[in-house]
């Protein structure tokens, strides 16, 4: 049979085991932890959205019906007749005064460039657009750089600022892989 020893601590004269000792320290620290989540603890988020509350519960909202942005037949080029209109409403007027401006239609793979008078050395805003089922390239280039070289997707319209530091006069090219319409508007900021 097995043998089970226990284990007393002596009741008088024996050792007796020290007392744990305090850290006054960590307690300090855990106070100071406490005190902070109970003070978190109490913060709420409220805001006043306007409406009221008036204890009568709103109507449900009803889902909108589905809206088409994506019109593809928005984006084939208008016809010659109509080029001025869409130019208006895609390049609005602007209180800066307009140097040049240009619009056009263009075949599939044409090819166009065309030349700015010589514009006096300052800051232009160069604003760009098209009307196509793909991308349009545009170039634009003064005597000694190429200023701008970009695809725009048409349906976006894309206005780059420019600084010439000599007069001069800029080549804009444009090229389109399917029928586009392009205009551009260069202005004096």
């Amino acid at each position: 049979m097995p043998t089970v020893r226990r284990f007393s601590a002596p009741l008088s004269g024996g050792t007796a085991r020290a007392p744990l000792a305090r850290k006054p320290a960590a307690a300090v620290v855990l106070g100071l932890v406490l005190a902070a989540g109970m003070a978190l603890g109490g913060c709420e988020y409220t805001y006043d959205d306007g409406g009221g509350w008036s204890g009568v519960p709103a109507e449900p909202t009803a889902a909108p019906a589905p809206v088409f942005t994506r019109d593809a037949l928005r984006r084939d080029p208008v016809p010659e007749g109509e080029l001025e209109t869409w130019v208006e409403r895609t390049l609005p007027d602007t209180p800066q005064p307009v140097v040049h401006a240009g619009a056009g239609l263009l075949a599939a793979a044409e090819v166009r460039t065309e030349t700015t008078p010589v514009l006096e050395t300052g800051t232009y805003a160069l604003a760009l657009a098209c009307r196509s089922q793909r991308r349009v390239n545009f170039v634009v280039r003064s005597d000694a750089l190429t200023l701008v070289d970009l695809g725009l997707r048409c349906g976006v319209n894309r206005e780059n600022v420019i600084y010439l530091s000599a007069e001069t006069s800029l080549s804009i090219t444009v090229e389109a892989r399917t029928g586009a319409n392009f205009a551009y508007r260069v202005r004096r900021l």
